[in-house]
């Protein structure tokens, strides 16, 4: 038996009706960017997060960049980011025209450190970017109160985490602002491009909705200089369409990992730990391995797709190099990248794919591994 690492036709054909129906009046509208559908999202996603805003925009990073400058950072800021994450949460404060100063990870939760963030905290510092990684909150409360000590924005990437709680809220709506992605693998994810800022603000919604639209609140009136990141009209409604599903999916993927658990128990692998603040949605079942790169490929051999998030931590990318960081700079970040292996995971896997790969995990653990690599 063959295992996918995700499979995004088989969630389709449970709902197909209703995006097949959410795609055609969009088409029958011809409304394919912005318009009503994207407001109904809007006002949908904003009240699942508990916030009283949701901008949609064209996708994650875009969000994070608006979400930025629409809190005033900009050129000679820096921002705050963890050193494991996706690049495109450095790569926005880039675009944004600040700095992205790194902090090491936290080495249960794999989240950024708060205990590391105040060393780094300089002068020009603006804002702090805490990332939910794959699918858990990061400690949030001690990143408010460095935040309101030194009078820094906290903005949440949420990327990855959509419906995530931080001790019984969602997460997204907790900080200033908060940027979720929906790239078709996500927990909620698009059919192509799609992004959101929430937020409680007016002001920065604002800023957000006339960033995203070339500056723009009145057609052929700019008023600041923006850019093209708007939702396209069918996004928005298949991101409608899949809403109500959210919260049923997303208590899959949590029993598909707690099957995980039991069935990886005796495998000798680190597995992921949901921290006593969080509810973990698991966007991704992340495990560490001392071999991973014999793991993986063995894994492919007998049929398991795997993936690694990440395998370059973002201080060590050649975009970056003009930081100077060094190998050793970000330890518990560089360890993680050497070791992590994320294993199949989304809604539809049924319980023979879940034991194949567990069968398939610990067969290849209780092998010899004389050449493993340790970093």
């Amino acid at each position: 038996m063959n295992v996918p690492f995700v499979d995004l036709q088989a969630q389709y054909r449970t709902i197909k009706g209703e995006i097949d129906a959410a795609i055609a009046r969009v088409i029958e509208s011809s409304s394919f960017v912005l318009g009503r559908e994207v407001e109904a999202f809007e006002a949908a996603f904003a009240g699942y997060v508990g916030a009283r805003f949701c901008v949609g925009v064209s996708n994650g990073t875009a969000a994070i960049q608006i979400a930025l400058q629409a809190c005033g950072v900009g050129a000679g800021d820096e921002v705050i980011v963890p050193a494991n994450t996706f690049f495109a949460s450095a790569e926005a404060v880039s675009t944004a025209g600040a700095t992205p100063r790194f902090v090491d990870a936290d080495p249960a939760s794999y989240n950024i450190d708060p205990a590391r963030i105040e060393a780094a905290i300089t002068e020009r510092t603006r804002a702090i970017l805490p990332v939910h990684l794959y699918g858990q909150s990061a400690d949030l409360d001690p990143i408010f109160e460095i935040a309101a000590r030194h009078n820094l924005i906290v903005i949440e990437d949420a990327a990855q985490a959509h419906g995530a709680r931080y001790k019984g809220r969602r997460v997204g709506a907790l900080a200033r602002a908060g940027c979720f992605s929906f790239y078709p693998g996500k927990n909620l994810g698009a059919y192509g491009e799609g992004g959101a800022v929430v937020t409680d603000d007016r002001e920065i919604a604002r800023l957000a909705r006339m960033l995203r639209d070339h500056g723009s609140e009145r057609k052929y009136h700019h008023d600041i200089v923006g850019y093209n990141f708007r939702m396209e009209g069918i996004q928005g409604a298949v991101l409608a369409a899949k809403l109500p599903h959210l919260d049923n999916w997303n208590e899959l993927r949590r029993r598909h990992a707690a099957r995980y658990d039991e069935l990886l128990a005796n495998s000798g692998l680190t597995l992921p730990r949901e921290e006593a603040y969080a509810r973990h949605v698991y966007h991704l079942y992340v495990v560490l391995s001392d071999a991973r790169d014999e793991l993986q490929k063995s894994l492919a051999g007998a049929g398991v797709q795997t993936g690694i998030h990440y395998p370059v931590p973002v201080h060590l990318q050649p975009a970056y190099a003009s930081l100077g960081h060094l190998p050793g700079d970000f330890p518990e970040s560089e360890r993680q990248a050497a070791r992590v292996l994320s294993l199949p995971m989304f809604p539809e896997l049924t319980g023979g794919q879940l034991a194949r790969v567990a069968e398939a995990v610990n067969e290849v653990v209780a092998r010899p591994q004389p050449s493993a690599t340790r970093a």
